[in-house]
C-alpha cells in the first residue's frame, strides 16, 4: 500500500497516511484512461455550429439569364455553392458529439490516474485547507510552500466558496469536491492535491 506523507498549509509534514490499494495503487491503463479523456473533450462540444445552404440563403429566387446563347455557363440560382455569397455545401450543421462510457469503464480510468499520480509523486495530502477570508494571496501562499507546478487540482471534501473563491483567480488552479472529480481534470493537472477527508470520501466510492 503506497504511503503519503500529510502536509500542512505551510509545507510541513504533519503525519503520514496509507492509501488504499484498490484506488491509489493500481496499474495505470493508459488505454482506459485516453478514452476518458476523448470522452470528457467531446461532451464539453456544444455541438452548435450551423452553416446556411442553397436553400436557406437569401435570395437568388431567379435563374441569372437565360439557360442558351449567353456565352455563360448555365446557372440557375446567383445562391448556388459556387457563387459569392452562395450557400455552403455540406457545411456542419447542429449535431451532437457525445460519447459514453460504462460506469466500470469511468471508475477504473479515475482509479487509473489517481494511482499514476502517486507512481510520479505528484500527489499531495493536504490536512486541512482554512481560508477564513476571501484571499488569493492565501492560496498562492499554500501552493508556493508545497512546491506546486504550474496547473493545480486541488480537491476537496466539501463546498468551501471561500477556498474556491479564493483560487479562480490564480491561472492554472481548479478546484473540485470529491464527487465531482473526473479523469481529464486529473491527468491535465501537474499537481494534484486532495484534503484528507477527501482522500477518505474518494476511497469510500471507487474502491468497491
Amino acid at each position: 500500500m503506497p504511503n503519503v506523507a500529510v502536509m500542512d498549509m505551510a509545507g510541513k509534514k504533519v503525519e503520514e497516511i496509507t492509501l488504499s490499494d484498490a484506488v491509489f495503487g493500481i496499474e495505470p491503463n493508459a488505454a482506459v484512461m485516453h478514452m476518458a479523456v476523448v470522452t470528457y473533450l467531446a461532451n464539453q462540444r456544444s455541438g452548435t455550429q450551423s452553416t446556411l445552404t442553397r436553400s436557406e440563403v437569401a435570395g437568388g429566387g431567379r435563374k441569372p439569364w437565360r439557360q442558351k446563347g449567353t456565352g455563360h455557363a448555365r446557372q440557375g440560382s446567383i445562391r448556388a455553392p459556387q457563387w459569392q455569397h452562395g450557400g455552403i455545401a455540406l457545411g456542419p450543421k447542429p449535431r451532437s458529439y457525445r460519447l459514453d462510457m460504462n460506469k466500470k469503464q469511468k471508475q477504473l480510468a479515475i482509479k487509473s490516474a489517481l494511482s499514476d499520480k502517486v507512481l510520479t509523486n505528484d500527489l499531495i495530502v493536504l490536512n486541512e485547507l482554512v481560508a477564513d477570508d476571501y484571499k488569493t494571496k492565501l492560496i498562492a501562499a499554500m501552493l508556493s510552500a508545497l512546491g506546486a507546478g504550474k496547473k493545480v487540482l486541488i480537491v476537496l471534501d466539501s463546498n468551501d466558496k471561500k477556498a474556491v473563491y479564493s483560487a479562480r483567480n490564480i491561472e492554472g488552479v481548479k478546484v473540485a469536491q470529491a464527487n465531482t472529480i473526473n479523469t481529464y481534470d486529473i491527468i491535465n493537472a501537474d499537481t494534484l492535491i486532495i484534503v484528507k477527508n477527501a482522500v477518505a470520501m474518494i476511497e469510500e466510492v471507487y474502491a468497491q
